[in-house]
C-alpha cells in the first residue's frame, strides 16, 4: 500500500499543471506574466522594494539568475530601480504601476478559475482546504528557513 505522501506528491504535480494551464490562458489573453515574474512581483508587492541580494536570500537563487529575471521585468516595465528608501547603497526594485496592474489581473484570473473549480464545495470545505495548504506551505518554509510573508 502506498503512503499518503505518494498521493500528495501526485496531486501537487497535477495542481502545478493546473496552474500552468491557467498561466497559458493568461498568455493567450496578452497579460501573461511568466512564473518567475509572478512570484517576484508578489514578493516585492508584499514586502516593498528589494535589492538583488535580498531577492537572492529570499528565493535561494544565484544573483546572476535574478539579474536576468529582473532585467526582463525592467524591460517590460513591471519594476523600477530606485535608491534604497532606508539609505543603503544598493538600488532596489520597486513594483511599477504596470507591474501592479498585470499582477492584479493575473491573480484575479487565477482566482476566478479557482472559484469555478471550487463551485460545488461548501464554504467550510474551501476554508479547510485553504488552511491545509497554508499549513503545508508554512511547514515547507520552516524546514527551508525561508518564510514567505502573507497579506
Amino acid at each position: 500500500m502506498e503512503k499518503p505522501t505518494h498521493s500528495i506528491e501526485y496531486e501537487t504535480m497535477l495542481l502545478g499543471r493546473y496552474y500552468h494551464l491557467t498561466l497559458s490562458r493568461a498568455e493567450r489573453a496578452g497579460d501573461h506574466l511568466d512564473r518567475s515574474a509572478y512570484v517576484l512581483l508578489s514578493r516585492i508587492q508584499l514586502v516593498g522594494p528589494m535589492s538583488i541580494g535580498q531577492l537572492s536570500e529570499a528565493f535561494d537563487l544565484d544573483p546572476s539568475t535574478l539579474n536576468r529575471q529582473t532585467s526582463a521585468m525592467l524591460r517590460a516595465g513591471l519594476v523600477e530601480r530606485i535608491p534604497d528608501p532606508d539609505g543603503g547603497i544598493a538600488r532596489k526594485f520597486h513594483i511599477s504601476a504596470e507591474g501592479e496592474r498585470r499582477l492584479r489581473c493575473q491573480r484575479d484570473e487565477i482566482v476566478r478559475s479557482m472559484d469555478k473549480v471550487l463551485d460545488g464545495w461548501t464554504p467550510e470545505e474551501v476554508a479547510t482546504f485553504a488552511a491545509c495548504l497554508q499549513r503545508f506551505n508554512t511547514d515547507i518554509e520552516r524546514l527551508t528557513g525561508r518564510p514567505w510573508p502573507r497579506p
